[in-house]
């Protein structure tokens, strides 16, 4: 269901409880109900059935529920899992009606309990961006913008990679505050570090429910850094997951209408469809790196991305050739009129923006 407008969930963060209390639960069927009480029963933990209402009832101590998250697979199947209705009460007090609100799912709340280290890095913004370079590629020596990449830091200070983030984030329902806090961190180290380059910065379309309430931070975080609309390029990723094209084109139009620019990722890879480019009509395309790697010695590749390339011309839109890594790849995406080219042959991510890149030659 759709939060009502302004919900503000994306600046929330739900709580992982931990102290004693009493957890309810509602399975979904009386055979789901009878595994689990026959559980509790064998593993002599303090439950209480409550028949009229199909409810069990099981106290928790300090880490109960971590521990109850660990049997739970060898109880009930991933299905029974998700569908049982489950609330956390502290303390001895019954549920009243002001909490009837906070009923999820069992699978949500175990799985926060196992991803509270996300919830603590949100809560504590222990997250970063590294800045890799997007250069002419006709002249490699000159930077046109920065890529925004998210990387977490754990209690000890290591980099926390962006897949186990964001993989994270979609098992505990956390992608709304995980997408959030990475547009506004890009915009700050942006910031902090003077990047006077375009900047093109990451959102995955499933994290946002309306654009003119669930945007409004990000775009007001842009103008008080007093970084330019124009610079700015907001980049679609895991367009293959959007929920459907028009709410896809409504937050397009959203940041087009708000000065901005946009760019389509991943072309050419996965789910992604050319449909795309006529429905949102980006300013600029970018090739998926594995279609480009070692597109100079396969005929397959050679012709999709020349095709790709065809098509952005005739558009008049601009493209990116992502993940270059030898100079042969270089050397043939410039000859077939790539705009600009992005990979480790120019430069890695760093947490220090590139003020300058070497000039490769063929």
């Amino acid at each position: 269901m759709t939060p009502p407008n302004g919900c503000g969930r994306c600046q929330t963060l739900p709580g992982t409880p931990d102290e004693p209390g009493r957890l309810f639960l509602w399975p979904p069927l009386g055979h789901s109900l009878g595994k689990l009480v026959a559980h509790l029963r064998e593993s002599g933990g303090s439950y209480q059935l409550r028949a009229d209402a199909q409810c069990v009832v099981v106290g928790m101590g300090q880490g109960g529920l971590r521990q109850l998250s660990a049997h739970l697979p060898n109880v009930l199947t991933a299905e029974e899992v998700r569908g049982t209705r489950a609330l956390f009460v502290p303390g001895d007090s019954e549920p009243g009606m002001a909490d009837f609100p906070r009923v999820d799912s069992l699978q949500r709340l175990t799985t926060l309990q196992q991803s509270g280290w996300l919830v603590d890095m949100l809560a504590e913004g222990r997250l970063t961006t590294f800045f890799q370079p997007i250069v002419h590629a006709q002249d490699t020596s000159h930077i046109f913008a920065h890529e925004g990449l998210l990387r977490g830091r754990d209690a000890g200070g290591a980099l926390v990679p962006p897949n186990r983030l964001f993989d994270t984030a979609r098992e505990a329902d956390l992608l709304f505050q995980l997408d959030l806090a990475a547009r506004t961190t890009a915009i700050r180290e942006a910031v902090r570090h003077q990047l006077r380059t375009h900047l093109f910065i990451n959102f995955t379309p499933t994290a946002i429910y309306d654009p003119a309430h669930c945007l409004r931070s990000t775009v007001a975080a842009i103008r008080e850094a007093g970084i330019p609309e124009s610079h700015v390029v907001f980049e679609i990723i895991e367009s293959d997951r959007a929920a459907n094209a028009a709410h896809l084109r409504a937050i397009v139009d959203f940041y087009r209408q708000a000065g901005f620019k946009v760019a389509l990722d991943d072309l050419g890879a996965g789910y992604s469809s050319l449909n795309l480019i006529h429905q949102l009509r980006p300013e600029f395309m970018k090739l998926d790196m594995e279609l480009v790697r070692g597109v100079h010695a396969d005929p397959y590749k050679a012709s999709i991305v020349q095709k790709l390339l065809e098509i952005a011309r005739q558009l008049g839109i601009q493209t990116v050739a992502e993940g270059i890594e030898t100079p042969e790849e270089l050397s043939w995406v410039r000859r077939h009129g790539v705009d600009f080219v992005q990979g480790y042959l120019i430069a890695r991510p760093s947490d220090v923006p590139a003020r300058s890149t070497p000039r490769i030659t063929d």
